[in-house]
């Protein structure tokens, strides 16, 4: 297939040299997307049907079997060898049960070892005597070591899985689910399947997969490539409103002042305030006529502009325009018969442009907010009856800001700057938006994703157990209405698949302090995995000594400790990687400051003094949420060495 798409010959089927270049394009990305990817099979499933698909039921029909792979393959004819495992036909690969054959008489599993098949294994789903058995090519796919980046589930993705993938474009969802249940490869998952339904539609309106960090942005980025989709764009929320350079922070109090959703009425009173309700008529003098449009008049256009509530900038863009039609009823009244052209040279003219400038003035949503954060008075003025006194002084500079390239802007600023520029000019929207990691945004960072996509759907992901952010969401229907998809689908899932059960069952100690009713994730691995808690133990030691098994390791600790535990580390003789480098065969350990280890997974994980991640954080419920985090980080082994004493809600 990809011999195929190298040998076309474009020479004679271009009519110029852009249409050569836009086709030329659209090869070398057909040629990518059909790259060999080593170890990785083209199919790893099979389906026998009762009955071909669509076909009369009758006694004596015959059936059809059916290859499921990650894409669709067909031979030198054109016919299908291989059938994408998003194709409806493919569906019953991961619905179909004992109870519910879905017509499909056999499924058969495949198991692969460094890409060569190497096992099968079968159910008979509408063979009434054979008993429903856990398929060991599954838990052995589940539990297989974790080396280099996040790879695809589409071997293994389970029935309640499958109908989020599946879910339709229209319709936001949002997913709520504990450590190791596989939330994350759902939803980007999900973003394959709209792509191969919904192709055309996307590849106008664009998706975007939006992360919590940059680490973790590398650490999923090879997902969709496997399974052929090049076209989506990954991007942090500090990307999105990258308007300024964020050189500075906020403390807590004031950064969860920012993200509060009350500073958009705030910002929206600020750019408002720009418009003044005209006092002097406007006189436009063409040729030997003059024309007056009276002071009220004026008066009607800016009240009726402002009622209409569109964004400041459109409005400002309508108002000569407003000016000059009244201008032309006039001139009608009088026995002229003006055109569009008239009206376009009165909206330009000299008179029309001073009085716009004086009435509805441009403004510049960076340097609103450096006047906001800058100006007590201006900040009053604006924040009456939202903010009170002591939440105005907490966000307020200590010292006067010259300038925008001088300011020294916090990640919470720039959302502020966004928002603004929102409400001066509409943000472009995209088709479908995967927010993960959800659980950590404020409300106006809610906003900011929420305008990315006014008139596309959303997939939100996270768990609200692993809040660790100060402003950290209390749930999803709160978050859902600021991210302006309230109607969006909640789903949970609570099998885990990713984090041994003695492990999860440890980490859910914390779950009454951290996310009192929330569900404790279900581990359904066979292997309980490997568990200890050691007193005064060489955390170097219990690295080296995990290293010994296939696989990676991470070491996680509080965020302070990182500078020690890699002097120690070098000192051992011991080479390890940051967090979202790629493990390599010579390098399988990363060390993982607590505060990105969110959304990372290893085989084995040794976690240093959950004590000093919980005092790591600004207040105890997110430090014990992000020790939730830390302890959930393993596979298949988790050794947790402290010499200080254990935070009493582990006991």
């Amino acid at each position: 297939m990809r011999q195929d798409v190298e040998n076309l010959d474009i020479s004679d089927v271009t009519a110029n040299w852009v249409n050569a270049a836009v086709l030329q394009h659209q090869i070398d990305e057909r040629i990518k997307a059909l790259a060999d990817l080593s170890h990785t099979p083209l199919f790893f499933g099979r389906l026998d049907y009762l009955h071909a698909p669509g076909a009369d039921k009758a006694e004596g029909a015959e059936g059809e079997r059916f290859y499921i792979g990650r894409r669709h393959v067909h031979d030198a004819d054109g016919d299908p060898m291989v059938i994408d495992w998003r194709a409806p036909v493919s569906q019953p690969f991961y619905r179909a049960s004992k109870k519910d054959p879905m017509d499909v008489g056999l499924r058969r599993r495949f198991g692969y070892t460094g890409g060569d098949l190497t096992a099968y294994e079968d159910e008979h789903l509408s063979d009434p005597t054979e008993a429903a058995a856990t398929s060991k090519l599954l838990q052995q796919e589940i539990e297989r070591p974790r080396v280099g980046p996040m790879r695809d589930i589409v071997a293994t993705i389970q029935p309640e899985q499958d109908e989020i993938v599946r879910s339709g474009l229209a319709g936001s969802v949002c997913v709520q689910g504990g450590p190791g249940t596989g939330k994350t490869a759902v939803g980007l998952h999900r973003v394959a399947y709209l792509l191969y339904a919904h192709r055309e539609r996307l590849a106008r309106t664009g998706t975007l997969v939006i992360g919590p960090n940059s680490s973790f942005l590398h650490y999923i980025e090879q997902v969709l490539p496997a399974l052929g989709e090049l076209e989506v764009k990954q991007a942090t929320v500090d990307d999105l409103v990258a308007h300024v350079e964020v050189r500075g922070s906020d403390d807590a109090s004031a950064a969860v002042i920012k993200g509060d959703a009350r500073m958009a009425q705030v910002l929206r009173r600020a750019v408002r305030s720009h418009v003044t309700l005209p006092t002097e008529p406007v006189v436009v003098v063409r040729g030997s006529r003059r024309w007056r449009v009276a002071a009220y008049e004026l008066q009607e256009i800016v009240r009726e502009l402002l009622d209409r509530d569109i964004r400041y900038g459109a409005a400002r863009a309508a108002l000569p325009q407003r000016i000059a039609h009244a201008v032309l009823v006039q001139m009608e009244r009088s026995g002229e018969a003006p055109d569009d052209r008239v009206q376009d040279a009165v909206a330009r003219n000299t008179a029309v442009k001073a009085a716009v400038k004086a009435i509805w003035p441009p403004v510049d949503p960076a340097k609103l907010v450096l006047r906001l954060l800058s100006d007590a008075d201006f900040l009053a003025d604006h924040a009456q009856g939202l903010l009170d006194e002591d939440e105005q002084k907490e966000i307020l500079w200590q010292k006067p800001v010259r300038s925008v390239k001088s300011a020294t802007w916090s990640a919470a600023d720039a959302v502020l700057i966004d928002e603004a520029t929102d409400l001066v000019q509409r943000t472009h929207s995209l088709g479908h938006v995967v927010l993960d990691e959800a659980q950590d945004l404020s409300p106006m960072q809610y906003r900011a994703v929420g305008r990315r996509c006014t008139t596309g759907s959303a997939t939100v992901l996270g768990d609200l157990a692993q809040g660790t952010t100060p402003w950290a969401t209390r749930s999803w229907d709160e978050a859902l209405r600021h991210l302006g998809k309230e109607e969006a689908v909640v789903e949970e899932l609570t099998a885990g698949f990713r984090v041994p059960t003695d492990v999860i069952a440890y980490a859910s100690r914390l779950l009454p302090y951290i996310a009192p009713g929330l569900t404790p994730v279900a581990s359904v691995r066979e292997n309980p995995g490997f568990f200890e808690v050691r007193a005064g133990a060489d955390v170097v030691g219990a690295a080296q000594e995990l290293l010994r098994n296939e696989g990676s390791t991470g070491l996680i600790a509080a965020d302070a400790r990182i500078p020690v535990l890699a002097e120690a580390l070098t000192a051992a003789g011991l080479t390890y990687l940051g967090p979202g480098e790629e493990t390599t065969a010579e390098t399988r350990l990363t060390l993982v400051p607590a505060s990105l280890a969110k959304g990372l997974e290893y085989d084995y994980v040794v976690l240093d003094e959950p004590q000093a991640v919980v005092d790591g954080e600004p207040d105890e419920r997110t430090g014990l949420r992000r020790l939730y985090v830390a302890l959930t980080r393993a596979v298949s082994g988790l050794i947790v060495t402290h010499a200080a004493p254990l935070p009493p809600q582990l006991a």
